[in-house]
């Protein structure tokens, strides 16, 4: 009995020890950020660590409030506050949407009128040529989830599917708690009746795969559930993907040999997945994966992942203010009676005026969809070659992600991950809105993540157990950005942007300047010197209104905007906080006040996460 005991104490232990190191699946990191050379851009390696991250201070963020679970807002570096106003337009045309950036200039005392004129929303998106079902899916880190029950499950599925969310791509990696968790969402997603749909993404930077016999598992992760009435199923069989395994060859000769004998083409599967890998690979070299890839989701394309310091630079000093000003795209779309060609150049350059060279030259960047292009056109090449070797026509499915963030912090004796990638400029409405635009173009949309918190992309609430991100993520709640979630996934899938029942602003900001100097052990990100301080705002408006965001009693900003989607910012500094109303005919609709949140200028680590917040008119 004794023994018995002991022995059931033992493996208590190593449950909770287990649980505490919770693996990381190592980001995919552009060559731009290490400096790797041009030929090992799409060669990546995907090292797992499982280390803690040591954090001498026990601190988390510079927050007056340090809850875990509190609503914020994000911010960036010293630029002016700027009003990007997009309104209802007529359903003929795609257009892109008007777009507005902050300057370095500092806040006045006074409260400037925005110069802003009402411009168009972004212009209805297209109807679906080809009948298609589009979906929005979220990635849901499974080894965050250690700790979850069932109804965590439920909650999470409910709260997704509230927010335009159609299902979730379950990243599963190698601890053996996995599949049990697995099994859990799949029986959650039955019980809520929703109709939500789930499917694996194989974290191949966690599983092995140099035998046959790793074939093996993940054959049989994968038919575990491939017949569940919730499990994804794209043209008759069930969606499968990957993070990474473009390195895979299961004991075979090759990466596509591997991929092909040991699972899509394997007895055990043939004819019964549909296989959506992301592959780190050139997309040019997509015709060596035939009967391989039914698809490829491009997991980078959800940020600007080239723009580095030194690229911002480069960019610099290649064009002129003018040119900067030309791509700003502030008017894009107006009511043809709204605006006048002198009004319109007038908005441009007040605009650019006070806009750094850096913004200008970045503008361009944020939410392109150059990537996309690119993987689209592999995927187009691979289909030709499917229908030149057996008369048989398949178009392949193309995967696009869209991510509000991305911030990580690891120092060398950990994960060995810190740098940011651009997110600044309003990058998930942005994005958001060049898929739309080109939503035929879309098969799928994944957001990434929904509990990604090691890379502080997530948009699902802080739950489940953290990859030792705390200091970086504890009181930076994201569930604001779902509002956006939901608004934008309905344009994509039903090719109409939805109406404004309410009135609702939604602001977020970094807890501290990008100049700041800290005790953190581990250094500033690689790249923060492209960040701005600055607090983003969306306002969905009903009609026309006054908006005034500002930080402090004497540094606020007004803007006059129409009905719809209007992006909004102002320059914030040490010491400030956030807040902003929206008003009409003298009355408040809303007001937005999260006294938690200061803008620091010494924290005790640094913490390039955002601090999300929103409020809606009741």
């Amino acid at each position: 009995m004794q023994i018995n005991a002991l022995l059931i104490c033992l493996f208590s232990i190593s449950s909770i020890a287990s649980a505490a190191i919770t693996p990381l699946r190592t980001a995919f990191v552009p060559k731009n950020i290490l400096g790797r050379s041009l030929e090992e851009t799409f060669k990546r390696t995907h090292p797992r660590s499982f280390f803690r991250r040591q954090d001498p201070s026990g601190t988390t963020i510079a927050l007056t409030t340090a809850s875990s679970q509190t609503s914020a807002t994000s911010a960036t570096s010293s630029i002016s506050a700027v009003s990007t106003s997009l309104s209802s337009s007529t359903p003929s045309a795609v257009s892109s949407p008007a777009s507005g950036l902050s300057s370095s200039l500092s806040p006045s005392s006074s409260s400037p009128i925005s110069t802003a004129v009402p411009t168009s929303q972004p212009s209805q998106p297209p109807a679906s040529n080809d009948g298609s079902t589009k979906y929005v899916v979220a990635h849901h880190m499974v080894g965050n989830t250690f700790p979850y029950t069932p109804q965590d499950w439920i909650d999470d599925i409910t709260l997704a599917h509230a927010s335009g969310i159609d299902g979730f791509a379950l990243n599963m990696g190698i601890d053996s708690w996995q599949p049990g968790q697995v099994a859990n969402a799949y029986q959650a997603a039955q019980q809520t009746n929703l109709g939500f749909k789930l499917f694996l993404s194989l974290d191949m930077s966690s599983l092995p795969c140099a035998s046959p016999n790793d074939a093996q598992n993940l054959r049989n992760l994968v038919t575990a559930h491939i017949a569940h009435p919730n499990q994804l199923q794209y043209e008759g069989r069930a969606f499968v993907s990957t993070f990474s395994g473009e390195s895979c060859n299961f004991g075979q000769g090759s990466a596509a040999d591997g991929w092909k004998t040991q699972l899509t083409q394997h007895p055990d599967l043939q004819g019964k997945i549909y296989f959506v890998p992301s592959f780190f690979v050139d997309p040019s070299t997509f015709t060596n994966f035939v009967d391989v890839m039914d698809g490829d989701f491009n997991w980078n394309s959800g940020w600007p992942t080239q723009v580095t310091t030194s690229f911002a630079q480069s960019q610099v000093s290649s064009q002129n203010e003018q040119a900067g000003k030309s791509l700003l795209g502030v008017v894009d779309g107006a009511p043809a009676n709204a605006l006048s060609a002198n009004l319109e150049n007038n908005l441009k350059n007040s605009v650019g005026s006070i806009l750094s060279n850096l913004q200008l030259a970045l503008s361009k960047f944020i939410g392109a969809t150059d990537t996309d292009d690119q993987y689209i056109s592999g995927l187009q090449a691979l289909s030709g070659k499917v229908q030149a070797r057996d008369s048989r026509s398949s178009k392949k499915a193309y995967m696009g992600a869209v991510s509000p963030w991305f911030f990580t912090h690891y120092g060398p004796d950990s994960f060995n991950k810190n740098f940011v990638f651009l997110a600044d400029q309003h990058l998930y409405a942005k994005r958001w809105e060049s898929i739309i635009s080109s939503r035929d173009q879309f098969d799928i949309v994944e957001i990434i993540s929904w509990n990604d918190y090691g890379e502080s992309h997530y948009v699902g609430p802080i739950k489940g157990a953290q990859p030792n991100s705390q200091a970086w993520t504890n009181g930076m709640n994201h569930t604001a950005w779902l509002e956006l979630t939901q608004y934008y996934a309905t344009a994509y899938k039903t090719g109409q942007y939805p109406s404004i029942e309410k009135d609702q602003i939604i602001m977020w900001s970094r807890p501290h300047s990008v100049n700041a100097q800290t005790s953190d052990p581990v250094p500033q990100p690689t790249n923060f010197q492209i960040l701005e301080d600055a607090v983003w705002a969306v306002v969905m408006a009903t009609a026309p209104s006054t908006v005034i965001l500002s930080v402090s009693p004497t540094s606020s900003m007004t803007f006059q905007v129409p009905a719809g989607v209007s992006k909004l910012a102002i320059p914030i500094s040490p010491g400030d906080t956030m807040k902003s109303v929206i008003q009409r005919n003298g009355q408040t609709i809303v007001e937005l006040n999260p006294t938690e949140f200061t803008f620091q200028g010494s924290p005790p680590n640094y913490n390039f996460n955002a601090f999300v917040a929103s409020a809606t008119a009741e």
